[in-house]
């Protein structure tokens, strides 16, 4: 039987999608394949990991130049291969899964699995396993990544593969394959009618930081005659509870969604994103031919993803209520031609079927 570790942490949604992701995949292609997913530092700290992922989005969301800084810090020093031997807890954790699961391939979607991996593993000649590495940002990528053992790197398009090889990544480790996102992305096609049918073209705003200024967003949103809106808030109920009745207050019907598994197809249904600009949501938007705007990037890793789209000319950046709701309204005027080329780049950078593939390369290797 063919065995497959795969490697995440809960620092930033999109390692564990990336993870999650592929593990469906594998078990879909090859389900007598055992696929085990752990976050090998969630499970030797506990309560001391949440701790640090709580004041990490505390940071990225109201210091984000102090995340800017460490994020410098990791990629011009070596900062992390000094001191990776205080996670003595969680190498450990991590040796014993590989003896339990004996996995031929490790696939890591976080960059502190590989450097545990090179503690671990000192002679790499020794390791019983190949390495794959998902890298889950675009463009701006951390040294930190490609600084540990790798046998591949997976990034998710050609830009960000140029990249790594300037950095010096040898061409045979580099694949594109795209971001690993939900399998069902590739099952979507014409989801939305163009020019839809009612008249009112479909915007969802994906809350997930900034949620102080959410309702005001909403609000400014509301104010468009031609859109019809969606708004996800994930487990903050107060935050819904507030959407909910501005919606009343202002007489527009929300939508209003908390935590939801069918996300993809609410992606897909709707003619425009607006949220952040994560590494997991820029290539879900991408997967699903959604343009975007982007209301926030988190400096460091956010901004290739922004970059991304801004170059490529898939969506715009907005970041305050008035210019958010002026931007959606620029999009859909004159007879949404804006839209149309925002929506033409999206469409040509998605690669909805990106977990399937990884998936097939990594069971290739096992």
């Amino acid at each position: 039987m063919k065995s497959i570790l795969i490697l995440t942490a809960s620092f930033g949604e999109g390692h564990n999608a990336a993870a999650r992701n592929l593990h469906e995949a594998i078990l879909a292609v090859s389900p007598e394949t055992s696929c085990v997913v752990s976050d090998v530092f969630r499970d030797a700290y506990g309560w001391i990991i949440r701790m640090l992922e709580k004041g990490y989005l505390s940071v990225i969301n109201h210091f984000p130049y102090l995340w800017q800084t460490a994020f410098d810090v990791m990629d011009r020093t070596r900062i992390v291969e000094q001191h990776i031997g205080i996670y003595g807890a969680a190498a450990r954790r991590l040796g014993r899964l590989i003896v339990q699961n004996q996995p031929s391939v490790v696939v890591s979607t976080y960059p502190g699995c590989n450097h545990l991996l090179d503690f671990l593993y000192r002679n790499r000649l020794k390791r019983p396993f190949k390495l794959v590495t998902i890298i889950t940002d675009s463009l701006t990528i951390n040294s930190v990544w490609h600084r540990a053992h790798s046998d591949y790197f997976l990034v998710a398009n050609d830009v960000t593969a140029d990249i790594l090889a300037k950095a010096g990544v040898p061409g045979q480790k580099i694949r594109t394959f795209g971001f690993p996102v939900p399998r069902i992305f590739a099952s979507f096609n014409g989801l939305r009618p163009v020019p839809p049918s009612d008249g009112r073209w479909r915007v969802l705003y994906v809350v997930n930081s900034g949620r102080h200024i959410a309702p005001e967003i909403a609000r400014r949103l509301l104010t468009l005659d031609e859109i019809s809106l969606a708004v996800t808030t994930g487990r903050d109920e107060d935050l819904a509870r507030r959407i909910s009745a501005l919606s009343a207050a202002e007489g527009r019907k929300v939508d209003v969604f908390g935590w939801t598994p069918d996300m993809p197809r609410l992606m897909a249904e709707s003619h425009l994103l607006i949220s952040k600009a994560g590494g997991a949501t820029v290539q879900e938007s991408l997967a699903a031919r959604t343009p975007m705007i982007i209301t926030q990037i988190v400096p460091g890793q956010e901004a290739g993803n922004a970059r991304l789209i801004l170059d490529k000319e898939a969506g715009a950046l907005a970041t305050t209520p008035l210019e958010i709701s002026e931007t959606a309204r620029r999009a859909f005027a004159n007879g949404a031609r804006e839209w149309i080329k925002w929506q033409q780049a999206a469409a040509s950078l998605g690669r909805p079927a990106a977990a399937d593939e990884t998936a097939r390369f990594v069971l290739g290797l096992a």
